[in-house]
């Protein structure tokens, strides 16, 4: 008699159970279809492109231009399929404050470079590295290009200068832009423009200098023999 009775309770247990276990496969199989749609979705779409400025630049005269060297870090930090291709770099400087007059340099993207230390002299130097052409970037393959940027017919002068990256994308993507700031001083102009020995033409500017870091031009590149603003 006593299992007569409790078959009932057993047998309603048994019914939440089922129903427990369907909705519980129910839910994980919408899971499982939500996962797989974002996933599909995320490997599909077109990559977000992440540029870092380096925290060195270098600033060279030639004949009678300049050229500016910077090698930025261009990445995507998302998991997709696609590639992006970055079709043309250019670099932007404005003259500010007392040299807001002044004329601008007009930039162009001249060559890729590679940097080489040789200890027989002590120094850095560049060699050709690629021509001014596009390049592809994707999660597994960031790129650290090395610009060299030149412009004729100018030359540095004292003060502050804005300045800009600019990475054009393929297609209808908007540009990758990084804006920064750009310090010479006197003495960096006379090294620049008269270095000696006569060999050693390219002048390092960092932005992370510590003697800067409670300037109000913190952030900015200077030359790194700057001790003061």
């Amino acid at each position: 008699m006593e299992d007569a009775a409790r078959r009932p309770l057993r047998s309603r247990r048994g019914r939440r159970f089922d129903a427990v276990h369907k909705w519980s496969a129910t839910v994980a199989a919408v899971v499982a279809l939500a996962v797989s749609l974002y996933n599909f979705f995320e490997l599909r779409r077109s990559p977000d492109i992440d540029v870092t400025l380096p925290h060195l630049i270098r600033l060279e005269k030639v004949g009678h231009g300049v050229r500016l060297y910077v090698q930025p870090t261009v990445s995507t930090r998302f998991k997709t399929e696609k590639v992006d291709v970055i079709r043309d770099a250019r670099l932007d400087l404005t003259p500010t404050g007392s040299l807001s007059s002044s004329a601008r340099p007009v930039f162009y993207w001249r060559q890729s470079v590679e940097w080489r230390y040789d200890p027989t002299t002590d120094t850095v130097n560049n060699n050709w590295s690629g021509d001014p052409a596009p390049f592809i970037v994707s999660q597994d393959k960031p790129q650290q290009p090395s610009f060299e940027f030149r412009a004729q017919n100018w030359m540095y002068k004292a003060g502050q200068y804005d300045g800009s990256l600019e990475l054009r994308r393929a297609g209808d993507q908007n540009p990758s832009i990084k804006k920064f700031c750009l310090i010479i001083s006197e003495p960096a102009v006379n090294e620049l423009q008269n270095p000696q020995p006569s060999n050693l033409t390219i002048r390092f500017f960092r932005n992370d200098l510590p003697q800067f870091s409670s300037s109000a031009s913190r952030g900015c590149y200077r030359r790194d023999a700057d001790t003061e603003d």
